[in-house]
């Protein structure tokens, strides 16, 4: 399969796209939190490029590949501490919207609210979001895994 479109974005877009990173990196947030919760919002969306780009980020901040290859059963492995279980469930819960499925409920914020501020909560709730709006994309136009931004 090749993708549907080979040009480069809008420079506006790209510049828009850099300030919302700047705000996401300076929210507190650990990178390897945040590049678990850029896989698995990618995982859910069936992003391939993003699922392969979130891996690479991750390695380079250190992850490891038992917890990288467990993320898609976070609740069912040891590997994670409840700080990323809260991140993890506050993801998944903003990720699935969709056909009347409740979103982050109180019980969701409030188990992430009890280990993150609330500039911490925004920068992962500013994580989610893009990812959601990147794997749209990809998937829109058909982006191949195996690159990185």
């Amino acid at each position: 399969m090749e993708a549907r479109m080979n040009g480069p974005a809008n420079p506006d877009v790209i510049t828009a796209i850099q300030h919302l990173y700047k705000a996401v990196h300076s929210g507190g947030v650990d990178q390897r939190l945040l590049s678990l919760v850029h896989l698995r919002t990618s995982q859910i969306n069936g992003c391939s490029p993003c699922v392969f780009a979130s891996i690479e980020s991750a390695r380079k901040a250190g992850e490891t590949d038992e917890r990288l290859h467990h993320v898609v059963a976070w609740r069912e492995t040891p590997f994670y501490t409840d700080e990323e279980r809260a991140a993890l469930a506050l993801t998944e819960a903003a990720t699935r919207i969709q056909d009347g499925a409740p979103g982050v409920t109180d019980e969701i914020w409030d188990a992430a609210a009890a280990h993150f501020s609330e500039e911490q909560l925004g920068a992962i709730i500013l994580e989610v979001g893009m990812t959601n709006l990147f794997n749209r994309i990809n998937r829109a136009v058909g982006e191949q895994a195996g690159k990185t931004w």
